[in-house]
């Protein structure tokens, strides 16, 4: 682990039976790419969390992605006890077993109207996620131009058809409203009585849950493994998703080191 590990840390290490690992997937288990239907799990991945869910309380993804995708781009089925929320949380995916609410009807009109809507704009391009579309910015010639060009009128089509916009890095989802990555982490706090929470995420979708590690009343640590063009507040800086990994196989090493021989 860090040279001077936080609290939190310590608590996990000193109770893993009482710890749930929290995980976004793009930008912390996965490399972010141009086309999202390209993202797969760093190839240390699967290794390290099958590892690391035999030692802790749960491992629990919290993805904007469908839950049932990310099990597939991550590799993931085999993780012992693995719980995947999907959506924001709005999908639940636990032991091959999928659990989702009917989709939102507003969907409808947005997959119609968002295409019409940046028809003209190079290099943007539309992402339907089943549950929630997405405007993804990046691979336009000035992505951050675009994107605040897009921002109103993708936002005014969110609200005739009863969505809200999530925002993150050169993309502006559109889904149903309800539930944010916060809402989900603390919920699943409560269901497994946790007694530690870790938290890692890489965008600003994820402040949510940074911000309900803070509010959990538990010993908890915050991860950032994005870019510095987003400002957070975070316990432990670390560098994409190897720099994740590493922090995650540090922390198997040192419950392993704790472990009664």
């Amino acid at each position: 682990m860090t040279a001077n590990p936080p609290d939190g840390l310590k608590a996990i290490v000193a109770d893993p039976g009482g710890a749930v690992i929290g995980l976004d997937f793009d930008g912390t288990l996965s490399p972010i790419v141009s086309d999202p239907a390209e993202a797969r799990i760093h190839p240390d991945g699967p290794e390290v969390l099958v590892r690391l869910g035999g030692l802790v309380g749960a491992v629990v993804v919290v993805t904007g992605r469908p839950a049932a995708t990310a099990v597939e781009y991550g590799s993931l089925a085999g993780v012992p006890g693995l719980v995947v929320l999907g959506h924001y949380g709005l999908e639940r995916w636990e032991a091959g077993a999928l659990a989702a609410p009917p989709v939102h009807p507003g969907l409808d009109l947005v997959r119609a109207g968002l295409p019409r809507l940046v028809e003209g704009w190079d290099g943007v391009r539309v992402e339907d996620k089943e549950r929630a579309m997405a405007v993804h910015t990046r691979q336009a010639a000035d992505p951050w131009a675009t994107l605040e060009a897009l921002r109103e009128p993708v936002a005014a089509l969110a609200a005739e058809a009863g969505l809200v916009v999530e925002p993150g890095k050169f993309v502006l989802e559109l889904r149903p409203p309800g539930m944010d990555k916060g809402m989900a982490l603390s919920a699943f706090l409560r269901e497994r009585a946790a007694r530690s929470v870790l938290f890692a995420g890489d965008d600003l979708g994820d402040l949510a849950a940074f911000a309900a590690v803070r509010a959990s009343g538990l010993p908890g640590v915050t991860v950032f493994s994005g870019s510095p063009e987003i400002e957070v507040e975070a316990d432990i800086v670390v560098d994409g998703p190897p720099g994740v990994l590493e922090l995650l196989g540090s922390i198997a090493d040192a419950i392993e080191g704790e472990a009664p021989r």
